[in-house]
């Protein structure tokens, strides 16, 4: 006899537009596979003059979804279309992380996670220093700022060619930030010990000008939120000139981690195995 208390295997989604580049099914179909859980995880392109009636099929339950991630250009929407969206959500005015809840839509923003588990991993004690600086002020800047201030660090340098970007960001995220543009990136760098890049530069084998890391503290680590390529021409400079460097893939790894536990009932561990399959795919497109 067919059993109508059946339970339905949860699934979650990856929507953006266009969103056939994204590796979340690779991460979140690795986890489901090695925890040996239920579950699916799918693509959903969705065209921005769509997005509004995509959500409200999810919030009414109607898409079969538990929730889901958010990439570009959806962010902002998503944040503004959210019943609940967290204080991290909330500062940003961006959510990349979505699941039901009581009936009503959840929000938060999981890139600061992200971005602080990557550098916990790979250069654990990273966060002892009290100065850092952030190249760059788009929209991937503001998570990174957050996260960093959020984690204790006493001074943010912001730096950017237009300054006016830098002055809004340092206005969102209160007086430890401070806005400068390039020709001061040398100066402020004195002392700091962590250098974060969140612009393109470099970026799919885009050219990247020569950075003099000297100024930094002893010690100092440089990251960079791009991961294609891997080692991007800013972390090969800084290996060059004797720093450690963290590359950005474990941000985009660790990022996953909240929702997959929201969705499907277990926290994942980002593993040497992960790593591996998402280079491979890396390397194979």
């Amino acid at each position: 006899m067919h059993d109508s208390r059946e339970t339905l295997v949860p699934s979650a989604f990856v929507t953006g537009y266009p969103v056939k580049h994204s590796r979340s099914p690779l991460i979140h179909g690795y986890w489901l596979e090695k925890l040996e859980l239920p579950g699916a995880y799918t693509r959903q392109e969705v065209a921005p003059e769509d997005f509004a009636g995509f959500i409200s099929r999810l919030k009414r339950g109607e898409s079969g979804f538990v929730g889901g991630n958010v990439t570009l250009p959806h962010k902002e929407t998503a944040f503004k279309l959210a019943d609940r969206p967290d204080p991290l959500s909330e500062e940003l005015g961006a959510s990349n992380t979505l699941w039901l809840e009581d009936g009503r839509l959840c929000a938060t923003n999981t890139d600061g996670y992200g971005f602080l588990a990557n550098l916990d991993a790979a250069a654990p004690g990273w966060d002892r220093t009290d100065r850092a600086v952030i190249l760059g002020a788009g929209g991937a800047s503001r998570a990174v700022i957050q996260a960093v201030r959020d984690r204790g660090v006493g001074e943010i340098h912001v730096v950017n060619r237009t300054i006016g970007r830098a002055q809004e960001l340092s206005d969102r995220f209160g007086p430890k930030v401070h806005a400068h543009p390039m020709d001061a990136l040398s100066e402020v760098s004195k002392g700091a010990g962590l250098f974060v890049n969140t612009t393109s530069l470099g970026m799919d084998g885009e050219p990247a000008p020569d950075f003099d890391f000297s100024p930094l503290a002893g010690g100092a680590v440089v990251t960079d939120i791009v991961y294609v390529p891997l080692v991007t021409p800013i972390l090969r400079q800084a290996a060059e000139q004797g720093l450690a460097t963290v590359d950005g893939l474990g941000m985009l790894l660790h990022q996953a981690v909240p929702g997959f536990e929201k969705w499907f009932g277990k926290q994942p561990t980002v593993d040497a195995d992960l790593r591996r399959r998402i280079l491979a795919d890396m390397e194979a497109r």
